[in-house]
């Protein structure tokens, strides 16, 4: 979240945890946990804490016809996705089923080919392959046709994936997905790629068995890849429930230590990231972006190719390569989304008020880019977002965001059940989706989804609120405190990273890099002073020495030039008080 899209804030507030006063005694650390719904005594996060892997419907079944697969020499192909998700799903099986003898290989679809998912044309395409099975990542669970279309073709098909279950399932040979009806795992966020690693897990049980492994060929050890199964959870922006915190902790130490894959090392070094600080972030805002952009352009092989490759000069130029895709990405993204605010910006003057949601459309936005537009509007208005362009195809291609309190897939879901053939097919999360639709319904569906919006979301919910983890004391305004919550994630999606608001004087200030502004501010109470930055700020704006500033703001351990010291990360910034 960049400070200028801060404007769309109308409260800020502590959470609700603090507003009672025992809660605000227990050490930083534990009121942090307890104050997000967790375990404050869950702090430390071991492997042997994971959820159990017969928990998951299918999975058994699965393992049995995967083992059978690699033990019998079959062709399997991991059909995947075009996401960071996928990629990641992708390459987590083939390094994994090759390590356990098996003959593998991959076919990830061309989302301006193919579509989504296991689809009749990704099917066509992999014929000439002859795969004896078939095995999703990270999709396949509404891939009715596909599936069908394989099993004439006498392939096995295996569906690992992670989405909502529609009305019916495909009939693959097995499905593995925490979603789907029926399956007890607790843990519904489970990525793509933790679904992935749990199955391979279960594949290595059944082939230990068996007595596949030997001296020659020896049971892999499946934790050497959770740096994969950590970046794919983090991109994908589930939950951090605690099973995903333990995978995606235990996946960053891994990367921290170098026991990464050469693909993530590659890319956080294109990213100017510090490895051995590596943080959740990160992988959310730098590596994930590159692998992204390989989808959202072209397409993502070149990003699976630099996750499976062992060669560090060959992982280096494949993540060069993704990093001039992200350059392209970002300049294709900026004038997409200035276009599409200034339609807001148009519409909601014209109604001189914000209506409940937004459909916009353009016939020439790129389709790769849709979900970062939407997702760029949603934060500067608070609103559930729609963005649409026109396919190859001459359908209208859509991706959307939600804001809390609507859960995106179930509103298609009902416009398309009150609407028969409205929408041609949709997909996705509560918070994210997809949709086609032909033109000619566009305005039909934009009336009809505003419609379900407003009859989902109360006045509250389209109130934009920052909530904080309350005031700081003053002495536990250091840097140890900084570092504890640095080293206390992982913190993302679900499990924020921890916000502070705190009243401060202004020492000084300046422009630093055009368009970032750095404070010198001082603590009332203590009397000590403190860096601080605001990024992508409107620099215009007039601060004056010696005024109160409200700030929410987070800690930030900050290196330079062999000099660590604590810094404010300012998120937002008010001349009134809170």
């Amino acid at each position: 979240m960049t400070y200028s899209s801060l404007s769309a804030f109308r409260q800020v507030r502590p959470r609700n945890f603090y507003r009672s006063p025992e809660n605000q005694q227990l050490p930083l650390l534990q009121r942090l946990y307890a104050a997000r719904g967790a375990d404050p005594s869950l702090t430390q996060y071991a492997l042997n804490a994971l959820a159990r892997t017969d928990e998951f419907s299918g999975i058994q079944v699965a393992a049995e016809i995967l083992s059978e697969a690699i033990t019998e020499r079959l062709r399997i192909l991991i059909v995947g996705d075009y996401d960071v998700d996928g990629a990641t799903s992708t390459a987590l099986c083939v390094l994994a089923i090759r390590a356990m003898g098996g003959q593998v290989d991959y076919f990830v679809p061309d989302r301006f080919v193919h579509g989504y998912g296991l689809s009749p044309s990704v099917v066509e395409s992999v014929i000439d392959r002859q795969p004896d099975l078939l095995m999703t990542v990270d999709n396949g669970i509404a891939s009715l046709d596909g599936v069908a279309l394989a099993r004439t073709h006498g392939m096995r098909v295996v569906i690992t994936d992670h989405h909502l279950a529609g009305a019916r399932l495909p009939e693959a040979d097995a499905i593995v997905n925490p979603n789907q009806p029926g399956c007890s795992f607790r843990w519904k966020s489970t990525a793509g790629v933790g679904v992935a690693f749990y199955v391979l897990a279960a594949v290595r049980q059944a082939l230990k068995a068996k007595g596949w492994f030997s001296a020659q060929r020896p049971e892999p050890n499946l934790a050497a890849w959770l740096d994969l199964v950590a970046l794919g959870t983090v991109a994908d922006v589930v939950p951090l429930e605690f099973n995903n915190r333990v995978l995606v902790s235990a996946g960053i130490k891994r990367i921290r230590s170098g026991q990464c894959r050469p693909g993530i090392t590659a890319l956080l070094s294109v990213s100017g990231r510090v490895q051995a600080r590596l943080v959740a972030s990160d992988l959310a805002f730098s590596v994930g972006p590159r692998l992204n952009a390989a989808g959202r352009l072209q397409d993502i092989g070149v990003g699976v190719e630099c996750l499976l490759t062992e060669d560090s000069a060959q992982a280096l130029r494949l993540a060069g390569q993704l990093d001039e895709l992200n350059k392209a990405r970002r300049e294709i993204e900026s004038d997409m989304r200035d276009h599409a605010l200034q339609i807001v910006s148009a519409l909601v003057r014209k109604q001189e008020s914000c209506p409940v949601a937004f459909c916009l459309y353009d016939p020439d936005w790129h389709e790769g880019v849709l979900g970062i537009v939407a997702s760029r509007v949603k934060e500067a208005y608070h609103r559930p977002v729609i963005t649409l362009s026109r396919s190859e195809s001459g359908d209208l291609k859509g991706s959307g965001r939600s804001i809390p309190g609507l859960h995106l897939r179930d509103a298609l879901d009902e416009v398309a059940t009150l609407n028969p053939g409205l929408i041609s097919r949709f997909g996705g999360h509560a918070m994210a989706a997809g949709l086609t639709l032909p033109p000619e319904n566009l305005e039909a569906f934009r009336h009809r989804f505003i419609e379900v919006v407003a009859s989902r979301l109360g006045p509250e919910a389209l109130e934009s609120v920052l909530e904080t983890d309350g005031e700081l004391a003053a002495e536990e305004l250091i840097l140890p405190t900084a570092q504890e919550i640095s080293e206390g994630g992982p913190w993302g999606q679900g499990f924020p990273e921890p916000l502070f608001q705190g009243s401060f004087e202004l020492v000084s200030h300046r422009i630093v890099g055009e368009k970032h502004l750095k404070f010198r501010v001082r603590d009332p109470r203590s009397g000590r002073e403190l860096e601080a930055i605001a990024f992508n700020a409107d620099v215009r704006k007039a601060y004056a020495i010696g005024e109160m500033l409200h700030l929410v703001y987070r800690l930030d351990v900050n290196e330079y030039r062999g000099v660590t010291t604590l810094q404010l990360l300012i998120e937002y910034i008010s001349k009134s008080a809170f």
